[in-house]
């Protein structure tokens, strides 16, 4: 995100332990920059890449005329994915409050809530116990 394109619309993503801060500038050239890399490159598998283009292709915009720069901490791979499309549903709502019902309804406003639990003391891990022992 070094270089200056201009003003932008901005949401910020989350999902498990990742956050995705995403500016989505209208007068772009079509790129997607995550961390400073090609979204493509950054994410590798075509899955992800399908996710984070996901709201997007669903509001059926021309993803030529956006430049969306991302920047991601935490978590895993498929986990930053979530949080980027989480981040950009936000801003294209931004951008346009037209967007909000079609996108509360495809569930990309949702934050996906689920977390790894936290492990508790006396056991193995969240749950699990150590094993019994009858002498």
């Amino acid at each position: 995100m070094a270089e200056n394109l201009g003003p932008y619309f901005y949401g910020t993503g989350r999902r498990k332990t990742a956050v995705a801060r995403v500016r989505l500038h209208p007068n772009g050239d079509g790129r997607i920059i995550v961390n400073g890399r090609d979204a493509s490159e950054y994410f590798g598998r075509e899955v992800l890449m399908m996710q984070v283009r996901a709201p997007m292709r669903m509001l059926d915009l021309n993803t030529g005329q956006f430049t969306i720069s991302v920047k991601v901490v935490g978590g895993g791979t498929s986990g930053q994915a979530g949080a980027v499309r989480h981040g950009l549903a936000r801003a294209l709502v931004r951008l346009d409050e037209a967007n909000k019902p079609a996108m509360r309804k495809a569930g990309f406003l949702t934050r996906d809530p689920r977390m790894k639990e936290r492990k508790k003391y006396g056991l193995k891990r969240a749950r699990k116990a150590p094993q019994y022992t009858k002498r």
